[in-house]
């Protein structure tokens, strides 16, 4: 298995938990779910951590862990494993502040005001899945590793006044430094942008133009016509089993190789991108790896089957 060994040449470069008290380095909320945040595992966890804290110390403080490859990989938590499930292969992911981690649970540091966040799903669709929504404001506020990351807001379009709410959205989260910056600007390991506009405008971006190429590109599980007519939504199996045509809207979040996330705000048309705009609260995106907009009701990504969605 392509990922199992990767891991494996990985582990050596795990450092164990540590020891030691240290000092306290801020709050932090632990979330297990499970099926791409379809159910929650246990209940969320806060409280204080210390410098010496781990992802994986914290995790174990609550949750019954079987671990590999020497302590540094994440086999079981509460009794469900990774490795084949109904014929599929499962395995443990986690986020700190909606993006993926690059180093292992063991060595990950908890910085001040970390979300984290293990869910438990399908693989073979999508190997990786660098950034998800669903830890909003996150990583908008405290950034990675205990860094605020710069964020720029592109607007794609012509309609500054979805680029005005989606500012104002994120000051409303409390993310209050926000630069505008245009489109043809590369995106890079120290910003975060925000992309908003018509995925016939988006698109001309190319770490959003990877979402076409579908979850194992993107991490997305949807995936937009280059026309931006319509956007199929997808299951974890990455079929497409539901359509958005004329006012659907998306929020979803990716990177290119060595960057921090892009999120992208967008829609098959301008009303579309209005009600992914209206989306962009906590209370909507929470738990979710991405989410579609149909007729103001949110579709969770990817979808378990038609009809599906809170």
């Amino acid at each position: 298995m392509r990922r199992a060994l990767a891991l494996l040449a990985a582990a050596a470069a795990l450092a164990g938990c540590g020891a030691g008290a240290g000092d306290e380095s801020g709050g932090f909320t632990l979330t297990v779910t499970r099926d791409f945040g379809q159910e929650t595992l246990g209940d969320p966890v806060s409280g204080d951590a210390t410098e010496s804290d781990t992802v994986m110390r914290l995790l174990q403080r609550d949750f019954t862990v079987d671990t590999r490859f020497g302590g540094g990989f994440v086999q079981a938590i509460d009794g469900l494993s990774g490795g084949r499930e109904d014929g599929h292969s499962v395995d443990w992911f986690f986020y700190v502040n909606g993006i993926e981690s690059s180093a292992g649970a063991a060595s990950r540091r908890v910085a001040d005001g970390d979300r984290i966040w293990w869910d438990h799903h399908i693989w073979e669709r999508a190997m990786r899945i660098p950034a998800v929504v669903g830890s909003f404001p996150e990583p908008f506020l405290s950034g990675t590793e205990g860094k605020r990351i710069p964020v720029k807001l592109v607007c794609a379009g012509d309609d500054e006044r979805t680029c005005d709410e989606v500012q104002a959205r994120l000051v409303e989260a409390g993310i209050e430094t926000v630069s505008r910056a245009a489109l043809q600007q590369s995106a890079g390991e120290q910003v975060l942008r925000v992309i908003v506009g018509p995925w016939s405008e988006v698109r001309r971006d190319p770490v959003a133009r990877r979402l076409e190429g579908g979850p194992g590109e993107s991490g997305v599980f949807a995936r937009p016509d280059p026309s931006g007519a319509e956007f199929g939504l997808l299951d974890a199996a990455g079929r497409a089993v539901r359509h958005l045509g004329a006012g659907g809207g998306l929020v979803a979040a990716t990177t290119g190789e060595g960057q921090a996330p892009t999120w992208v705000v967008t829609g098959t048309d301008e009303v579309g991108v209005a009600a992914a705009a209206a989306a962009m609260q906590e209370n909507r995106l929470q738990g979710h790896f991405a989410l579609a907009v149909e007729s103001g009701r949110g579709l969770p990504l990817p979808v378990s089957g038609p009809g599906t969605g809170p």
